[in-house]
């Protein structure tokens, strides 16, 4: 039985009904002409979300990501250094005795997953820090994304590489040149290694690698030539926080501070979250809350799966792919 089958079979009701409906929904807004933005928040790269969203971006299922600046690089820090990670099955019941063994090991734990620094952060470190200073000593500056997909595609990586490449979904956007939007890339391990370098004058220019609201005004421009009334852009959202609220914030900001009335609002909307639904709480807002702030707009599809997207995003990837 084909995945989509099973899931069609077994999965009628609650948040279960919920996936069907929404994987049937994105499959509409594509073969209805629309384009797909994905949002990625929490650590869905080393969750290796990859395996399932580089097929969906090798067939044209997504035409934008939005992704923390930590999903950016963990996808590239699986990519080369996977034999050297560790799983800590247990990890609920580690002591802080056994936290700081982790520690001075170099092996950073996301939840159940250890990554190791020697192998995966500094190496990547290495690599990018030429492409820093070529670009700094050149007067050139360049988006967080783009400095990965120059080392991804220059070859320098591909014999460090431990995982079957098809399955970096970083790599396959670095071949489509796939735009993408990294809010608050300073919050990540590479953003914080970056200051370092500036700080210690290795990098002599801060703003070598382009900022936050430059990426906005990036996305500005795109939404604006890519979202029309015969081809809107929908929003797939896993799980919460900037990666999700900085650019879907595009849309109120075209209309209310630049009076672009004729841009469409997002044509499709889905957050996979378990965020508990609650007052004061953008990430466990119900989609209908984005009506008010000029997001989304009363006929559009709406969706919310109330579950852990490790589960849930790959399973409805699995029906977008028709698997």
């Amino acid at each position: 039985m084909k995945i989509t089958e099973f899931l069609k079979h077994n999965y009628r009701h609650f948040n279960a009904a919920a996936l069907i409906d929404a994987a049937e929904g994105y499959k509409t807004h594509l073969n209805e002409g629309g384009k797909m933005m994905v949002t990625l928040a929490g650590a869905m790269s080393t969750a290796e979300l990859g395996i399932s969203l580089a097929e969906m971006i090798r067939q044209d299922k997504v035409q934008i990501i939005s992704c923390t600046g930590a999903n950016l690089e963990e996808d590239v820090f699986n990519l080369v250094a996977h034999d050297y990670y560790e799983r800590v099955p247990n990890y609920r019941e580690l002591s802080p005795e056994q936290e700081q063994e982790l520690l001075e090991r170099h092996m950073n734990r996301v939840t159940d997953t250890c990554i190791p620094e020697m192998e995966a952060m500094r190496r990547i470190e290495n690599v990018i820090l030429e492409e820093w200073m070529k670009a700094d000593a050149a007067g050139e500056r360049y988006f967080p994304h783009e400095f990965f997909y120059k080392i991804l595609l220059s070859g320098k990586l591909d014999q460090s590489f431990q995982i079957d490449p098809k399955n970096s979904w970083l790599l396959e956007a670095a071949k489509k040149n796939l735009p993408i939007i990294v809010p608050g890339w300073e919050d990540s391990t590479l953003g914080n290694m970056y200051a370092g370098h500036v700080i210690s004058g290795d990098v002599k220019n801060v703003h070598t690698v382009r900022s936050g609201i430059e990426y906005m005004i990036f996305l500005a421009d795109w939404y604006t030539v890519n979202a029309t009334e015969e081809s809107k852009v929908g929003f797939f959202q896993i799980g919460g926080g900037i990666a999700g609220d900085f650019p879907i914030c595009v849309v109120p900001m075209l209309h209310q501070d630049l009076q672009r009335d004729s841009v469409p609002l997002w044509g499709y909307f889905c957050q996979i979250s378990d965020s508990t639904t609650s007052y004061g709480s953008y990430s466990g807002a119900v989609p209908n809350e984005k009506i008010t702030w000029g997001k989304l707009g009363k006929e559009t599809p709406k969706f919310i799966i109330e579950s852990d997207a490790t589960i849930v995003a790959p399973l409805v990837f699995a029906i977008v792919l028709d698997q």
